[in-house]
């Protein structure tokens, strides 16, 4: 196996990474090790990874990293392991992944798989696949200041830190969303692959993220007061219920908006509206143990 690996994840949750890897090779089992450079280098050396015949590509990092190497494997057969590593872990705690170095490497030897549907956003500054989740709006405005310091400071709480900050200076306007056709206007809106956000929080409850097509959250109020609201709605895993809050299954959606509005997509800054949201041609097949 190859493993692609980001090393912004910072030391800490790097020596993750290494125990796993001593796990696999006490046992036996060979891996090459890769190191990302740049954006966008963990799926170029995930389609090499393909072409060279390797039989199974693990992404070592974040949300961000995994959705880089799902992308170059998009369209193999070639299954997609994982070294969570990241700040929230997200698709991690969705396909319910083990974090302890040990397990995950009895995970990654085993193979066993599930099948992933991700989704595919396409704006002014290209296509890119997303294994979790796009949004617009606030959430992406937070993504797109966030100090790199901070994050590996702080961790999950560096969001909380920073949203405190953009809420303050966020425009709040609205923004058009077009649901399987359907117009809608929102303050800020979510695309979900799956029923997480922001780590372990419940925000779709009817994602189904092994199935074409999406959970459309839109967060109908605006302004501090109501993000203040739906911080306190996620930390209660009340989120769904939430004043302002609708939620809508869609195979596509279209994002747009008349001023700049920034867009992010499993967690990275992904440019700006407009947006337009669909299936990826194919599932892919992730190790889960």
């Amino acid at each position: 196996m190859i493993v692609i690996y980001n090393p912004i994840a910072g030391q800490r949750r790097a020596a993750r990474l290494w125990q796993v890897l001593d796990v696999l090779s006490g046992n036996g089992v060979r891996v090459r090790l890769r190191e990302t450079t740049h954006p966008g280098h963990a799926g170029e050396l995930a389609r090499e990874a393909v072409r060279s015949g390797i039989d199974m590509v693990v992404a070592a990092g974040g949300d961000g990293t995994i959705a880089e190497v799902a992308a170059g494997l998009n369209g193999s057969q070639v299954p997609l392991g994982i070294i969570p590593l990241g700040t929230a872990n997200v698709l991690a705690l969705e396909l319910g992944l083990p974090m302890a170095p040990r397990a995950i490497a009895a995970a990654l030897a085993f193979r066993r798989t599930r099948q992933l549907w991700p989704g595919v956003a396409a704006g002014p500054t290209g296509t890119r696949l997303f294994v979790q989740m796009v949004g617009v709006g606030l959430d992406a405005q937070v993504v797109h200041h966030m100090p790199r310091a901070l994050k590996r400071c702080l961790g999950p709480g560096a969001y909380v830190a920073q949203t405190m900050r953009e809420m303050l200076r966020y425009s709040y306007r609205p923004i058009e969303v077009r649901v399987d056709g359907e117009r809608a206007l929102a303050g800020s809106v979510v695309v979900s692959k799956g029923s997480f956000y922001a780590g372990h929080y419940m925000l779709a409850p009817d994602a189904r993220p092994d199935e074409p097509g999406f959970s459309v959250a839109l967060f109908g109020g605006t302004g501090p007061g109501a993000v203040l609201t739906y911080g306190a709605a996620l930390l209660l895993n009340l989120l769904p219920r939430a004043p302002g809050m609708r939620l809508l299954r869609a195979r596509q959606v279209e994002i747009r908006a008349d001023f700049e509005v920034p867009a992010q997509a499993d967690g990275d800054p992904a440019g700006a509206a407009p947006l337009f949201v669909r299936d990826a041609a194919d599932p892919i097949s992730v190790v889960v143990g």
